[in-house]
């Protein structure tokens, strides 16, 4: 008998453990498919006025001609090597605070689930600040002949501007992360009270349904974290000791004022066409790798 219309009941939340192996999948199988995306967007976002790059298909052409294709994967190490920690706790933090906050009273509501977010992607920050700065520097273009590899640019990094360069834009990266994370479950979880649930939808249904909900969650994050992204970019790619964007909203107003608002909103149309399915493919993958574990490991 179809139960459309009846209230869903929460899904218990993995172990810690179990939650950090199946976002670890998620994440990166996303930016595995989604990567050259996000070099477009930082290409923009570094740009100060008006640069070389008309749009993001121009950017793409560009780096594919004048530099080569693998152009369009350079800085991927980093990420990958942070990917796993990072998608890992933003699941593992969304899944234990979820738990915690249902432990004091609060039950499953859109607040609940913003405020979770917003929690868990500043969690989330702290891991991957460090592998952003090295990411950000690769990307950029006039970086090409200054570090070699990964390796090289961290070795140089730290003997130039010290260990804690490492950690150069981290106000920023909280907000973007938390920001991010915050639109992202709150909105997962109010298109999943709009969907209709049946008992009998086909694992292609469910599937479909989860990427609506991750895509659409994927885009109100990005329409409201790219201008802390922005500002994250510029700050990284500079050295520790240059003020010139920091304190983050010194940083704001000295962009709105110098290039307009629009330039808050640089490299939006390659982040939001990377983040809003590539956080469909998040919560899918996600919540297939949970239900796998949950099955394996009697969860």
């Amino acid at each position: 008998m179809s139960s459309e219309g009846a209230p869903k009941q929460p899904v218990r939340p993995l172990p810690f453990q179990y939650a950090l192996l199946a976002g670890a999948i998620a994440g990166c199988t996303e930016i595995c498919v989604m990567y050259p995306l996000d070099v477009v967007k930082t290409r923009l976002q570094l740009e100060v006025g008006r640069g070389q790059y008309s749009s993001m298909y121009d950017c793409m052409r560009q780096i594919v001609v004048h530099e080569g294709p693998l152009k369009l994967y350079r800085g991927m190490i980093p990420p990958i090597l942070a990917e796993a920690p990072k998608r890992a706790v933003k699941f593992g933090a969304n899944d234990t605070y979820t738990g915690i906050a249902r432990k004091w009273g609060f039950g499953a509501s859109q607040a609940t689930s913003t405020v979770v977010g917003l929690f868990a992607g500043m969690s989330e920050g702290i891991v991957i600040c460090p592998s952003d700065l090295v990411k950000i520097r690769l990307q950029d273009k006039a970086n090409a002949g200054k570090y070699k590899n990964t390796i090289d640019c961290m070795v140089k990094v730290t003997r130039s501007e010290g260990i804690l360069a490492f950690y150069n834009g981290l106000g920023a990266t909280l907000w973007r992360n938390g920001s991010w994370n915050a639109g992202y479950f709150g909105v997962i979880h109010f298109a999943r009270g709009l969907m209709p649930v049946q008992k009998d939808d086909s694992k292609a249904v469910a599937m479909f349904k989860n990427f609506l909900s991750g895509a659409l969650g994927g885009t109100v994050g990005t329409m409201i974290n790219t201008p802390f992204d922005m500002l994250k970019s510029r700050i990284q790619n500079s050295p520790m000791t240059d003020r010139t964007y920091k304190p983050t909203l010194r940083g704001y107003a000295l962009v709105y004022r110098t290039e307009g608002f629009q330039a808050l909103y640089k490299g939006f149309v390659p982040k939001v066409w990377r983040l809003g399915p590539g956080g469909g493919i998040l919560l899918v993958v996600y919540d297939a790798s949970a239900t796998w574990i949950r099955r394996t490991f009697q969860v």
